[in-house]
């Protein structure tokens, strides 16, 4: 590893990596190809440092939803990711400081970054991938969502089809012990609130013989016995009514008991009215004690409380509507059968948007491919149908490419040239380009085997494509490197005896000098800085 330290700041729209051949522009890539979860060793460790750290900061709009789903949010709207290798080849990984595998890592970098040229990391290869921006090219989002979902439902019935075909005769039996206790806790016809007022009056009538008795003493000492409070109450107010007269003060005494007489006498006439009406009814009782004994035996036979039999029920009859209630192999069979058809309706659809889709932009990539040194090139997105369809839908999305006229169409992922590759993927990325998946693409060798007009144009697609993307280029045309929005340089120098690479952003005046020397080599005339100058729109 030639870098010991380096710190980027890549701005929106398009950027150009320049410099002469050897100087280390490559090492942006596997750094960034490392930190999203490529496999690395003790190799990428400077000679003499202890550990290599490689850190990136992300944009997280893209992958904010993910982020949510693995509990990796950060503070704010970005998403730090980094990854610590030490001498001995072992790697630690973190998103947002919180530990991770390389699978996650290598998963968030598919929602962030789209490196071009090298086929480990390029989405564009996936079959899942491809699919996705067909879909997305065609507007067929939503459709593909209604697919996925009626794939799920069908699927789920037919799974209950093949458990109760499976387990048909413990599923019966399980059924009609639960089709037995709705029946039996139905019967019960139970409420908490009879509940309630069932131990009330079982209370009540129990104690009815002590209900009685107590009453009546309570009546006699209030009202019915030689000494009965009524009396004696009586007695005290006539004897103060005779003193009224010597001392007026006793008035407000004398009213109290008066007073007193009244409640106590309404209290008689309330036990009276309360003996008369209480009854003990030893059928009524009986009645009570076997209502409650059988609240209790359902409870116990059904492992649980009085209060809960409503619960037990409710459980009885979800599982019973789990198990199909009284649907029988054919009823389920039935629904199986209407799941599919559904999910053929809505993959039908699906099918029909993709055929177009899938010819509009075959063309579409087809013409682009013509101006980038692939002239006779063509570019397919074959739909292959299968047999049982699946949850994408009914066929296989797969991009085949013929980089020259008659050589036999191929998938993309089996293009031999980087260049080609680069360049193909930048024809479909232009052709798909305000249906923005990925926010940051990269492009290597994008440039390889190219040049004059073709050059330009591929500076120009760049450059209309950093409109809507994050785009970065390495490349060694001027071009190219002209068409950008901004330009860093990197060169390799000696230092202590080791080699450093320095990555430098350019201002305008360093980006003739730069420029100029992709132009005239060696040897630079003020000729060629003129050149430079006009190509890049600046004044020399």
């Amino acid at each position: 590893m030639i870098v010991d330290r380096v710190d980027l700041e890549f701005e929106e729209g398009f950027t150009v990596l320049t410099g002469e051949t050897g100087a280390g522009k490559s090492i942006l890539i596997d750094a960034l190809a490392m930190v999203l979860g490529q496999r690395a060793d003790a190799d990428v460790v400077r000679q003499g440092a202890e550990k290599a750290e490689i850190s990136a900061e992300f944009d997280a709009g893209a992958l904010h939803a993910w982020l949510n789903d693995n509990d990796l949010t950060g503070d704010d709207d970005s998403c730090l990711v980094r990854r610590v290798i030490d001498g001995g080849g072992r790697s630690r990984a973190f998103i947002n400081g919180r530990g991770v595998t390389l699978a996650q890592l290598r998963e968030a970098g598919e929602f962030l970054i789209d490196i071009h040229g090298q086929h480990e990391h390029q989405s564009l290869l996936r079959p899942a991938a491809q699919r996705s921006l067909l879909d997305a090219y065609g507007g067929l989002g939503d459709m593909a969502q209604a697919v996925a979902a009626a794939w799920r439902r069908s699927q789920e019935i037919r799974q209950n089809l093949t458990l109760l075909e499976t387990n048909a005769a413990a599923f019966a039996a399980e059924r009609e012990q639960l089709e037995w206790q709705v029946r039996e806790l139905d019967a019960l016809r139970f409420s908490p609130a009879e509940w309630q007022e069932l131990q009330a009056e079982h209370a009540r009538l129990a104690h009815a013989q002590s209900l009685i008795e107590g009453t009546q003493i309570a009546a006699e000492l209030l009202s019915e016995g030689d000494h009965a409070g009524l009396a004696q109450l009586a007695a005290v107010s006539s004897g103060l009514d005779r003193l009224l007269e010597y001392d007026a003060r006793l008035k407000e005494i004398v009213d109290v008991i008066a007073s007193a007489q009244a409640q106590a006498q309404e209290a008689a006439y309330m036990l009276r009215d309360y003996q008369q009406r209480l009854d003990i009814d030893p059928r009524r009782i009986r009645e009570v004690e076997q209502r409650l004994d059988a609240v209790h035996a359902s409870a116990r036979k059904y492992r649980a409380t009085p209060e809960t039999i409503p619960d037990a029920l409710d459980r009885a009859r979800a599982r019973l509507d789990q198990l199909g209630g009284n649907d029988d192999l054919e009823a389920l069979r039935v629904r199986v059968a209407e799941a599919h058809a559904a999910f053929l309706a809505e993959a039908g659809k699906l099918s029909a948007g993709r055929g177009k889709a899938a010819k509009a932009l075959s063309a579409k990539v087809t013409a682009a491919m013509q101006t980038l040194a692939l002239a006779g090139g063509s570019f397919e997105v074959a739909l292959t149908r299968l047999p049982e369809g699946k949850s994408s839908g009914l066929e296989q999305v797969e991009f085949l490419v013929s980089a020259h006229k008659g050589i036999a169409a191929r998938p993309l992922a089996k293009v031999a040239s980087g260049g080609e590759l680069s360049r193909i993927s930048l024809a479909i990325q232009a052709a798909t380009s305000e249906i923005a998946l990925v926010p940051t693409l990269i492009f290597d060798e994008v440039d390889a085997g190219i040049g004059g007009r073709v050059a330009e144009i591929v500076g120009q697609m760049l450059k209309k494509l950093g409109s809507k993307h994050q785009v970065m280029c390495i490349t060694h045309l001027p071009q190219v490197a002209a068409s950008a929005d901004s330009q860093w340089q990197v060169t390799k120098s000696t230092s202590g005896g080791k080699v450093v690479s320095r990555v430098v952003a350019l201002d305008d005046k360093q980006r003739v000098e730069e420029i100029a020397r992709m132009l005239g080599g060696v040897k630079i005339t003020e000729t060629t800085r003129r050149h430079a100058a006009e190509m890049l729109g600046v004044k020399f």
